[in-house]
């Protein structure tokens, strides 16, 4: 009976271990995801804008900050419109099958969506065969993060 309660407490602590391990479904830096950086800003604006830590809402276990209300607002009303894919990870990262932060000025809308890279030259590669990576990201996507 000493061994079954073992074993069985060694297979709890081995599947706490992993499930520690995977990573988060939205990529966030000091508690806002995307480094703070408001999503819509990217498609109303056209760059990347500091959202307020005043204006935020929370979708898919984090929190999104915004830099104005309307923003904020069209984001609630439908947020995988403006939310990355991906989570905000890299999405060349992503295409190769890992996780990998993120910078706000390495971004690209394509049919509709945003993507984020993990820096400027990362981003030239991604967007150099950016169709090829979409598909490998979504395939990848969200297995990627176990």
């Amino acid at each position: 009976m000493a061994l079954v309660r073992h074993v069985m407490m060694c297979a709890a602590l081995c599947l706490a271990a992993v499930a520690a391990a995977a990573e988060p479904p939205v990529f966030e830096r000091r508690g806002a995801a995307i480094r703070g950086y408001d999503p819509v800003a990217y498609f109303s604006e056209g760059r990347p804008v500091k959202g307020e830590k005043s204006i935020t809402s929370e979708w898919n276990g984090s929190t999104w900050r915004f830099a104005t209300t309307e923003n904020r607002d069209a984001f609630v009303a439908s947020p995988e419109r403006y939310a990355p894919q991906y989570g905000g990870y890299c999405a060349w990262a992503v295409a190769e099958n890992y996780t990998a932060s993120t910078v706000p000025e390495a971004f690209t809308i394509h049919d509709g969506k945003l993507y984020l890279n993990y820096s400027l030259s990362v981003q030239e590669k991604w967007r150099a065969d950016k169709d090829k990576f979409i598909r490998s990201g979504d395939a990848n996507w969200p297995g990627v993060l176990e």
